[in-house]
């Protein structure tokens, strides 16, 4: 165990009685101050202006006795050889310093059943514990840290337990890092695993598996390897039997080390195999040749974790809500990637005149192209699990230069698939999904194709699904009528989304029972994460004059790196938007978002949206002018 002792104390001068007689206070007024208690505000200002004058400074022994407390924080690690978790104590240490905390450092060697232990052992010698990236099981887990004393989680989420955490979307990442590969034309790639109780790598894992979902041709091969240089070296005579063409690595320290086993073995990087790690530490870019890598904030991690602890210990609830705050991660391309041996680059940007979009069908199902470039995905959520009411959706759907605009099975609502039609409540049943949190209902249904979805050769702009909605004991609900038309319009490409909903038996269809108006429910778009968002409608800029407007359009300008993309949404009814850019960006019409709809039994409820995906900024005075009559052309077509 590692002890670090951050600098503050005490020191010759100025002492507590000088400050009082200075500020005309009592030396408990003082000390009340100093310990961040509740004073008169006047009186504190008074104080801390004196404090400064007489450079004073509070005894740390002196102070930890008053408030009872320890000054010192304790931060558990799986390993302090691994440059990931060092820059994340760094961003934690340096915080901690700041405020005259000291760190106490338990390593647990990625050892899980040392890891309870260093809590135990840890938490009584200290004020608060940081617990990076815990390995072991969620229960035990929750056991231990639900009564300890304030507790901050960094790499992990606990589902059910009231503790905040800090961590980044590992899935989303690792979606766009097979996302980069297939993009150069590889159509082989190997994931190479990390430890199997990470927290992490079961993100990774799952980003893994949704590209599984959603690119087909493609073999997707997983093996289990380790989070050390080591584990990488020893890896790579496995990885070359499969004759993959690409390699993602569990970090940086894995790649490193494949990578200089296959130098010693003669292969080519990239030219015979790319390779593509994670974390971004410093030593990436010195690697022969410099890696490619999905970079993780390390510090900012740190740094995060403390600010939340620090909340805790001070007991402020406005910033201690038990949520775990997401980071952005990006890609950093280098030489360690390329094109496929013998392929060239699968997507780039359209130039001139496209083609009009069409669905066709491959391996997985139901695709809409625009010449060469697939533009979205329909899948049938199948393999949704139940608690996340299972759906037809569609994702990914990319701009015509190739930009992502969609989002699935994210870490922080892993219900939210792309595009869908989810609603929360019909009948005390939830097509919505998500844990149990207050908003969310006990009982999950799910939206079932009768027949699977149908192209017509007739009509290769439409697909139409006939869909199912039943409860948790497999009875129907409503039935619904799907069609999801495409066209190409100038400077991007649109879709039209109809929904009919006919009532199988009377049913209600309410809005969250937890939640502020207007709720949430109905044509709802998960956008990806970006760089930047503005959002826009009628009624003003920005999420305060968007959200709850029954206005007819609304549009979101999104920046990724350089590349922005516009998308317009116009809706067939006067429903209030549901708009959201923190901590996620997602926008559509709420059904029932301020009252419920009654449905008879053979009742129908019309739905329609129509979504503009454009490449470029595009201003809402633009928007209003030109994009927006576009959209209402596209709605006034006849229903295919």
């Amino acid at each position: 165990m590692m002890t670090y002792e951050a600098a503050g104390g005490g020191r010759a001068g100025a002492t507590i009685s000088d400050v009082a007689r200075a500020a005309n206070v009592s030396r408990a007024t003082v000390s009340r101050v100093m310990n961040g208690r509740r004073v008169d505000p006047e009186l504190t200002e008074r104080v801390q202006r004196v404090a400064a004058e007489l450079d004073y400074r509070p005894s740390a022994l002196a102070r930890s006795l008053s408030l009872g407390r320890t000054q010192a924080v304790g931060v558990v690690v799986p390993d302090l050889t691994n440059p990931m978790f060092q820059e994340v104590l760094r961003g934690i240490a340096s915080g901690a310093d700041a405020a005259g905390y000291g760190v106490v450092v338990a390593e647990t060697q990625e050892r899980p059943e040392r890891e309870l232990d260093a809590v135990r052992s840890t938490r009584s010698r200290v004020d608060a514990l940081v617990l990076v990236a815990p390995r072991s099981p969620a229960e035990e887990l929750a056991a231990i840290v639900a009564p300890s004393q304030p507790t901050v989680l960094v790499n992990r989420m606990l589902d059910d337990a009231a503790v905040p955490g800090v961590s980044v979307d590992y899935g989303e990442a690792m979606y766009g890092a097979v996302e980069h590969l297939i993009d150069l034309g590889h159509r082989s790639v190997v994931f190479l695993s990390g430890p199997q109780l990470s927290a992490s790598n079961a993100e990774r894992v799952r980003g893994f598996e949704a590209a599984r979902a959603t690119f087909g041709g493609v073999s997707f091969i997983a093996q289990q390897c380790g989070a050390t240089i080591a584990d990488g070296y020893g890896a790579a005579e496995a990885v070359l039997a499969t004759r993959a063409t690409a390699v993602v690595a569990y970090n940086d320290l894995v790649a490193l080390g494949l990578l200089w086993r296959l130098r010693e073995l003669g292969v080519a990087v990239p030219e015979a195999l790319s390779v593509l790690g994670f974390d971004d530490i410093e030593l990436a870019q010195f690697g022969t040749p410099p890696l490619t890598t999905v970079s993780v904030p390390r510090a900012r991690l740190g740094e995060r974790a403390w600010s939340r602890l620090l909340a805790l210990i001070g007991d402020d609830d406005a910033a201690t809500q038990p949520t775990t705050e997401l980071l952005r991660t990006h890609l950093v391309v280098r030489q360690s990637t390329g094109p496929a041996p013998g392929g060239l680059p699968t997507r780039a940007p359209i130039a001139g005149a496209a083609a009009e979009p069409r669905w066709s069908s491959d391996l997985l199902g139901p695709v809409v192209t625009s010449g060469d470039l697939r533009l979205g995905r329909y899948l049938t959520g199948v393999d949704m699990r139940a608690e996340h009411a299972p759906r037809p959706y569609l994702h990914p759907v990319r701009t015509l230069s190739g930009t992502r605009v969609t989002s699935a099975a994210p870490a922080d609502h892993r219900q939210h698939h792309g595009l869908s039609l989810a609603l929360p409540n019909v009948s005390g049943t939830s097509f919505w999904g998500g844990r149990e949190r207050g908003q969310h209902l006990a009982r999950h249904g799910r939206q079932v194709s009768r027949s699977g979805p149908q192209l017509d050769p007739a009509d290769p702009a439409t697909l139409r699904d006939e869909i199912d909605w039943v409860d948790d004991a497999g009875g129907r609900l409503l039935h619904e009528h799907r069609s999801v038309a495409t066209r190409l319009v100038p400077g991007g490409w649109a879709l039209r989304w109809d929904s009919e909903l006919e009532a199988v038996r009377d049913v209600v269809v309410a809005r969250p029972a937890a939640a502020e108006a207007p709720g949430y429910g109905g044509i709802f778009w998960r956008f990806a994460p970006v760089d930047e968002c503005a959002v826009a409608g009628p009624d003003g800029v920005g999420p305060e004059a968007t959200h709850g407007s029954p206005s007819p359009w609304i549009c979101l300008a999104m920046r990724r790196g350089q590349a922005w993309t516009t998308v317009v949404l116009a809706q067939a009814g006067q429903y209030p938007w549901f708009v959201r850019t923190e901590p996620f960006l997602a926008a559509g019409p709420c059904v029932a978002g301020d009252a419920p709809a009654e449905l008879a039994r053979g009742a129908v409820l019309r739905l329609g949206l129509a979504a503009l995906i454009l490449d470029g900024l595009h201003t809402p005075a633009a928007v209003a002018d030109r994009w927006y009559p576009e959209a209402v052309a596209l709605l006034a077509a006849q229903p295919a």
